[in-house]
């Protein structure tokens, strides 16, 4: 992203937390590194509320953008990423006993990351729904994690979610033609007027051109 992007999204108060965010991973990661654990729990907690709340304030008073989609996209990518290696360093016993569905869960994001960066060259936005959910049940789960111990509820919902969310994701980067920022979810992009209908007798056959 250019200067000015970088400008635009600091004086946008959405674009601002989200950029905030973007560059509390970096210093996440250092805390990972240095084992600073509480460092590390207390700067993920905060996070992931401004996670929720630019999302609220974006659309609370109307200041939804692309290029505010484009950077709360890439400070979650962000965020992910250090989180689930802040949990490998942190809580390594118990990512030993859970590898499968924790791997399985990593692997899906990476494959649609991969997918959209292959479809549209650069990476999605949709926030669907199910993602929204899937981040929060993820970021309950690791601060539930670092602060209280593990929870088999927890963690599965988080799993489950994850496992429908990205799943969900790849399916719309193969049916939307065009990048698109906040694509609630498959059922509201088959609904969709502007929708691109490859037949009259398949609603949700999209050009997949």
């Amino acid at each position: 992203m250019t200067a000015l992007h970088w400008r635009l999204a600091a004086s946008n108060v959405p674009n601002a937390i989200s950029l905030a965010r973007l560059v509390a991973a970096p210093v996440l990661l250092a805390a990972a590194l240095r084992a600073q654990q509480d460092l590390f729990t207390w700067l993920l907690l905060a996070c992931l509320l401004s996670d929720i709340a630019d999302g609220l304030i974006a659309r609370g008073f109307a200041l939804a953008s692309e290029l505010g989609a484009r950077f709360d996209s890439a400070a979650d990518m962000a965020v992910f990423y250090v989180a689930v290696f802040g949990v490998f360093v942190f809580q390594g016993d118990f990512v030993f006993t859970h590898w499968v569905p924790i791997l399985a869960v990593i692997g899906l994001y990476v494959v649609e990351v991969v997918a959209a960066l292959a479809r549209y060259g650069r990476i999605s936005s949709f926030h669907t729904v199910l993602t929204r959910l899937s981040a929060y049940a993820q970021g309950g789960f690791v601060l539930s994690l670092f602060l209280w111990g593990y929870s088999p509820m927890l963690f599965w919902t988080a799993i489950g979610l994850s496992v429908l969310a990205y799943t969900e994701e790849l399916a719309i980067v193969w049916l939307l033609p065009q990048w698109r920022a906040d694509v609630r979810g498959l059922y509201w992009l088959c609904r969709s007027s502007d929708a691109t209908v490859a037949a009259s007798t398949q609603p949700c056959a999209l050009d997949r051109r």
